[in-house]
């Protein structure tokens, strides 16, 4: 059995009374808590690397399941955002992204070709991709012309090009104009200063 020490011994026989009376009572509190339970020998030992690196992984892959779900969520609203604009597009009607496949007339019964449409841009264009084949090289100030087509007539130009014979040509075009339902396209070539549609060369399939 361990005897508690005594207050006298540890404070001395001096001293102002009301602090000795102060030191008393929580000397005796302390005598009657007893001394503190002894500690387990990992708690003694303080936390290990592995236990450290234990609690990081666990955090980590915390972290990792809420960018995940974010991800998701970020992936299911781009997704709902962009299916809302284009089935909602005020602009004209006309299917954003869709591709337009185009045949040679009998001028030009070889010619193939396919008219992107890309979605409409924040100033109202319709940027267009054409990717034709079999159209010859045209001599001197002759020259193919995209037009836009609505109630069957050639309604505006939307970009003139060229081609080398035996090639294939990539040509970026746009339609500055609101589309509407039913609104196509087809290629014309054009001959000097005519702004007129000259004859069709590729005419949709």
């Amino acid at each position: 059995m361990t005897v508690p020490p005594d207050f006298d011994q540890l404070v001395g026989g001096e001293g102002d009374p009301n602090e000795r009376a102060r030191l008393r009572r929580v000397h005796e509190l302390l005598v009657q808590a007893g001394p503190p339970p002894e500690l387990s020998p990992e708690v003694e030992a303080g936390p290990t690397l592995g236990m450290t690196l234990g609690g990081r992984g666990r955090r980590g892959r915390v972290r990792t399941g809420v960018l995940l779900l974010a991800a998701a969520v970020s992936v299911l609203v781009l997704a709902f955002t962009g299916g809302y604009i284009v089935g909602n597009d005020k602009g004209g009607g006309t299917a954003a992204s869709r591709v337009l496949q185009l045949r040679g007339t009998s001028a030009v019964p070889a010619a193939l070709a396919s008219l992107e449409i890309e979605p409409k841009d924040v100033a109202g264009n319709w940027p267009m991709r054409l990717i034709v084949k079999g159209l010859p090289q045209l001599a001197g100030g002759s020259y193919y012309e995209v037009f836009l087509v609505r109630d069957g007539k050639p309604y505006a130009p939307c970009g003139a090009f060229k081609v080398a014979s035996g090639e294939v040509a990539s040509v970026q075009l746009n339609a500055p104009y609101r589309l509407q339902p039913g609104d196509t396209w087809i290629v014309t070539r054009q001959t000097g200063d005519d702004t007129t549609p000259g004859p069709a060369v590729l005419r949709p399939v």
